[in-house]
Protein backbone atom coordinates (compact mmCIF):
# COMPACT_ATOMS: atom_id res chain seq x y z
CA UNK A 1 0.00 0.00 0.00
CA UNK A 2 1.26 3.33 -0.79
CA UNK A 3 1.94 6.31 1.90
CA UNK A 4 0.85 9.65 0.69
CA UNK A 5 2.89 12.72 1.44
CA UNK A 6 1.59 16.09 0.89
CA UNK A 7 4.25 19.10 0.57
CA UNK A 8 3.31 23.30 0.05
CA UNK A 9 6.27 25.52 -1.18
CA UNK A 10 6.15 29.33 -2.23
CA UNK A 11 6.55 28.41 -6.10
CA UNK A 12 7.69 26.79 -9.00
CA UNK A 13 11.71 26.93 -8.75
CA UNK A 14 10.60 25.42 -5.42
CA UNK A 15 8.54 22.54 -6.75
CA UNK A 16 11.25 21.74 -9.46
CA UNK A 17 14.03 22.14 -6.16
CA UNK A 18 11.87 19.27 -4.20
CA UNK A 19 10.98 17.09 -7.43
CA UNK A 20 15.31 16.88 -7.98
CA UNK A 21 16.02 16.02 -4.26
CA UNK A 22 13.89 13.39 -4.23
CA UNK A 23 14.82 12.19 -7.71
CA UNK A 24 17.24 9.37 -6.40
CA UNK A 25 14.68 7.94 -4.20
CA UNK A 26 13.14 6.73 -7.49
CA UNK A 27 10.45 9.14 -7.76
CA UNK A 28 9.01 10.09 -11.45
CA UNK A 29 6.70 12.70 -12.46
CA UNK A 30 2.95 11.96 -13.01
CA UNK A 31 2.10 13.42 -16.43
CA UNK A 32 -0.87 11.86 -17.50
CA UNK A 33 -4.29 12.33 -15.18
CA UNK A 34 -4.96 8.55 -16.01
CA UNK A 35 -1.76 7.68 -14.58
CA UNK A 36 -2.24 9.41 -10.88
CA UNK A 37 -3.74 7.66 -8.15
CA UNK A 38 -7.30 8.33 -7.06
CA UNK A 39 -6.48 9.64 -3.91
CA UNK A 40 -5.43 12.55 -5.67
CA UNK A 41 -8.24 13.44 -7.61
CA UNK A 42 -10.09 15.95 -5.49
CA UNK A 43 -6.49 18.16 -5.68
CA UNK A 44 -7.15 18.62 -9.31
CA UNK A 45 -9.65 21.21 -10.66
CA UNK A 46 -12.44 20.00 -13.26
CA UNK A 47 -13.16 23.30 -14.80
CA UNK A 48 -11.28 26.79 -15.78
CA UNK A 49 -11.06 29.49 -15.03
CA UNK A 50 -10.73 27.50 -11.62
CA UNK A 51 -12.17 30.93 -10.19
CA UNK A 52 -14.86 30.71 -12.90
CA UNK A 53 -13.90 34.12 -13.78
CA UNK A 54 -9.84 35.07 -14.39
CA UNK A 55 -8.50 33.94 -17.60
CA UNK A 56 -4.73 34.59 -16.71
CA UNK A 57 -5.06 33.01 -13.65
CA UNK A 58 -2.77 29.81 -13.62
CA UNK A 59 -4.80 25.94 -12.58
CA UNK A 60 -3.68 25.41 -9.78
CA UNK A 61 -2.82 21.52 -9.89
CA UNK A 62 0.00 19.88 -7.93
CA UNK A 63 2.72 18.12 -9.03
CA UNK A 64 2.25 14.61 -8.56
CA UNK A 65 5.17 12.12 -8.10
CA UNK A 66 5.13 8.59 -7.67
CA UNK A 67 7.50 5.60 -6.89
CA UNK A 68 7.22 2.08 -4.93
CA UNK A 69 6.26 2.96 -2.16
CA UNK A 70 5.24 6.52 -1.72
CA UNK A 71 2.54 9.06 -3.90
CA UNK A 72 3.37 12.37 -3.09
CA UNK A 73 1.68 16.01 -4.16
CA UNK A 74 3.59 19.13 -4.23
CA UNK A 75 1.69 22.22 -4.36
CA UNK A 76 3.28 25.74 -5.34
CA UNK A 77 1.37 28.34 -3.29
CA UNK A 78 2.21 31.47 -5.33
CA UNK A 79 4.07 32.86 -2.37
CA UNK A 80 4.70 32.62 1.44
CA UNK A 81 1.54 34.76 2.45
CA UNK A 82 -0.74 31.63 0.81
CA UNK A 83 1.35 29.11 2.11
CA UNK A 84 -0.85 28.17 5.10
CA UNK A 85 -4.45 28.97 3.02
CA UNK A 86 -3.19 26.30 0.45
CA UNK A 87 -2.90 23.53 3.27
CA UNK A 88 -6.01 24.22 4.63
CA UNK A 89 -7.90 24.87 1.20
CA UNK A 90 -6.47 21.47 0.37
CA UNK A 91 -6.95 18.93 3.71
CA UNK A 92 -10.68 20.19 3.38
CA UNK A 93 -10.38 17.47 0.52
CA UNK A 94 -7.38 15.08 1.59
CA UNK A 95 -8.22 13.42 5.23
CA UNK A 96 -4.93 14.50 7.08
CA UNK A 97 -4.84 10.95 8.75
CA UNK A 98 -4.76 9.51 5.24
CA UNK A 99 -1.52 11.10 4.73
CA UNK A 100 1.99 9.56 6.27
CA UNK A 101 3.48 13.44 6.21
CA UNK A 102 2.82 17.27 5.56
CA UNK A 103 5.42 19.49 4.65
CA UNK A 104 5.68 23.14 4.38
CA UNK A 105 9.09 24.33 2.79
CA UNK A 106 9.38 28.60 2.56
CA UNK A 107 12.17 30.91 2.23
CA UNK A 108 13.75 32.81 5.26
CA UNK A 109 12.78 36.72 4.92
CA UNK A 110 15.08 39.24 4.65
CA UNK A 111 13.75 41.36 7.28
CA UNK A 112 13.05 38.72 10.00
CA UNK A 113 15.49 35.75 11.27
CA UNK A 114 14.49 31.92 10.33
CA UNK A 115 12.93 31.41 13.72
CA UNK A 116 10.83 34.48 13.26
CA UNK A 117 9.62 33.56 9.95
CA UNK A 118 9.12 29.76 11.10
CA UNK A 119 6.78 31.17 14.55
CA UNK A 120 5.04 33.38 11.84
CA UNK A 121 3.77 30.31 9.43
CA UNK A 122 2.84 28.14 12.43
CA UNK A 123 0.47 30.96 13.98
CA UNK A 124 -0.71 31.36 10.43
CA UNK A 125 -1.45 27.41 10.54
CA UNK A 126 -3.14 27.88 13.84
CA UNK A 127 -5.06 30.97 13.17
CA UNK A 128 -7.13 29.22 10.38
CA UNK A 129 -7.85 26.10 13.13
CA UNK A 130 -6.46 23.32 11.55
CA UNK A 131 -5.59 20.66 13.08
CA UNK A 132 -2.25 20.18 12.01
CA UNK A 133 0.37 20.33 15.02
CA UNK A 134 3.56 21.66 13.74
CA UNK A 135 7.20 20.84 15.81
CA UNK A 136 8.54 23.54 18.08
CA UNK A 137 11.30 24.24 15.67
CA UNK A 138 12.35 24.47 12.06
CA UNK A 139 13.66 21.69 10.15
CA UNK A 140 11.74 19.26 12.95
CA UNK A 141 9.65 16.37 12.41
CA UNK A 142 6.51 16.81 14.61
CA UNK A 143 5.75 12.75 15.00
CA UNK A 144 1.90 12.15 14.60
CA UNK A 145 -1.08 10.95 12.22
CA UNK A 146 -0.04 12.71 9.85
CA UNK A 147 3.88 13.59 10.47
CA UNK A 148 4.49 17.15 10.05
CA UNK A 149 7.27 19.67 9.71
CA UNK A 150 9.08 23.13 8.06
CA UNK A 151 11.98 23.67 6.93
CA UNK A 152 12.87 27.75 5.89
CA UNK A 153 15.42 27.78 3.19
CA UNK A 154 18.43 27.42 3.12
CA UNK A 155 19.48 25.46 6.15
CA UNK A 156 16.52 27.10 8.94
CA UNK A 157 19.73 29.28 9.96
CA UNK A 158 20.79 31.70 7.64
CA UNK A 159 18.52 34.28 6.35
CA UNK A 160 18.18 33.74 2.60
CA UNK A 161 16.45 31.93 -0.52
CA UNK A 162 16.45 29.02 -2.20
CA UNK A 163 18.47 30.56 -4.97
CA UNK A 164 21.30 30.79 -2.34
CA UNK A 165 21.58 26.52 -2.64
CA UNK A 166 21.48 26.96 -6.11
CA UNK A 167 24.32 29.05 -6.33
CA UNK A 168 26.18 26.66 -4.14
CA UNK A 169 24.87 24.23 -6.09
CA UNK A 170 26.27 25.80 -9.77
CA UNK A 171 29.83 26.18 -7.73
CA UNK A 172 29.73 21.97 -8.47
CA UNK A 173 28.01 21.67 -11.50
CA UNK A 174 28.92 24.70 -13.43
CA UNK A 175 31.81 26.73 -11.64
CA UNK A 176 32.71 29.08 -15.08
CA UNK A 177 29.08 30.21 -15.61
CA UNK A 178 28.89 30.86 -11.93
CA UNK A 179 31.97 32.88 -12.23
CA UNK A 180 30.56 34.81 -15.83
CA UNK A 181 27.13 35.07 -14.03
CA UNK A 182 28.52 36.85 -11.02
CA UNK A 183 30.79 38.95 -13.33
CA UNK A 184 28.06 39.90 -15.29
CA UNK A 185 25.43 41.07 -12.68
CA UNK A 186 28.53 42.51 -10.51
CA UNK A 187 29.50 44.90 -13.33
CA UNK A 188 25.45 46.09 -14.39
CA UNK A 189 25.37 50.10 -14.46
CA UNK A 190 22.55 50.40 -12.07
CA UNK A 191 22.94 54.13 -13.00
CA UNK A 192 21.76 53.52 -16.75
CA UNK A 193 18.04 51.80 -15.33
CA UNK A 194 15.16 53.75 -14.22
CA UNK A 195 13.75 53.58 -10.60
CA UNK A 196 11.48 50.81 -11.94
CA UNK A 197 13.81 49.18 -14.10
CA UNK A 198 15.99 48.31 -11.25
CA UNK A 199 13.08 47.50 -8.53
CA UNK A 200 13.13 44.00 -8.08
CA UNK A 201 17.22 43.85 -8.00
CA UNK A 202 17.47 46.15 -5.46
CA UNK A 203 15.54 43.74 -3.16
CA UNK A 204 17.72 41.80 -0.80
CA UNK A 205 17.54 38.32 -2.90
CA UNK A 206 17.62 40.22 -6.14
CA UNK A 207 21.72 40.27 -7.38
CA UNK A 208 21.45 36.66 -5.75
CA UNK A 209 18.41 35.72 -7.96
CA UNK A 210 19.85 37.78 -10.99
CA UNK A 211 22.94 35.61 -10.59
CA UNK A 212 20.63 32.41 -11.00
CA UNK A 213 18.61 33.73 -13.97
CA UNK A 214 21.88 34.33 -15.44
CA UNK A 215 23.15 30.95 -15.32
CA UNK A 216 19.64 29.88 -16.19
CA UNK A 217 19.46 31.71 -19.43
CA UNK A 218 22.65 29.89 -20.97
CA UNK A 219 21.44 26.53 -20.08
CA UNK A 220 18.11 27.17 -21.25
CA UNK A 221 18.02 30.33 -23.18
CA UNK A 222 14.30 31.90 -23.10
CA UNK A 223 13.06 29.42 -20.82
CA UNK A 224 12.25 29.99 -17.29
CA UNK A 225 14.13 28.82 -14.23
CA UNK A 226 12.36 25.78 -13.29
CA UNK A 227 12.91 24.22 -16.44
CA UNK A 228 16.52 24.25 -15.99
CA UNK A 229 16.39 23.24 -12.71
CA UNK A 230 14.48 20.17 -13.88
CA UNK A 231 16.43 18.95 -16.85
CA UNK A 232 20.47 20.48 -16.26
CA UNK A 233 22.84 19.46 -13.28
CA UNK A 234 22.05 22.07 -11.02
CA UNK A 235 21.13 19.08 -8.17
CA UNK A 236 22.76 15.91 -9.54
CA UNK A 237 25.79 13.87 -8.52
CA UNK A 238 27.86 15.86 -5.86
CA UNK A 239 25.93 18.74 -5.36
CA UNK A 240 23.56 16.09 -3.88
CA UNK A 241 26.13 15.78 -1.22
CA UNK A 242 25.81 19.79 -0.36
CA UNK A 243 25.04 19.91 3.33
CA UNK A 244 22.01 22.06 2.52
CA UNK A 245 20.85 20.05 -0.26
CA UNK A 246 21.68 16.86 2.08
CA UNK A 247 19.52 18.76 5.10
CA UNK A 248 16.46 19.26 2.96
CA UNK A 249 16.61 16.03 1.64
CA UNK A 250 17.37 14.36 5.36
CA UNK A 251 13.97 16.68 6.20
CA UNK A 252 11.86 14.98 3.62
CA UNK A 253 13.10 11.67 4.08
CA UNK A 254 11.94 11.36 7.73
CA UNK A 255 8.90 13.27 7.25
CA UNK A 256 7.62 11.36 4.62
CA UNK A 257 8.96 7.82 5.54
CA UNK A 258 11.21 6.96 2.74
CA UNK A 259 13.74 4.31 3.60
Amino acid sequence: MLKYGYLVVEGPHDVEFVARILKPYGFNRIKLKSNLDPFWDDLVPDRFPPDGEDLLKRVPVPTFLTNATHSVAIDSARGDTRIAQTVQESLAYVKPDQLVGVGLILDADAQVTPADQFLSIKARVTSLGMSLQLPDNPGEVRQGSPKAGVFVLPDNQSQGTLEDILLECAGIAYPSLLAGAGTFVQGVDLDALTRKDKEEFRKPAGETKATVSSISSILKPGKAIQVSIQDNRWLKDDALNLPRVKAVQTFLAELLEIP
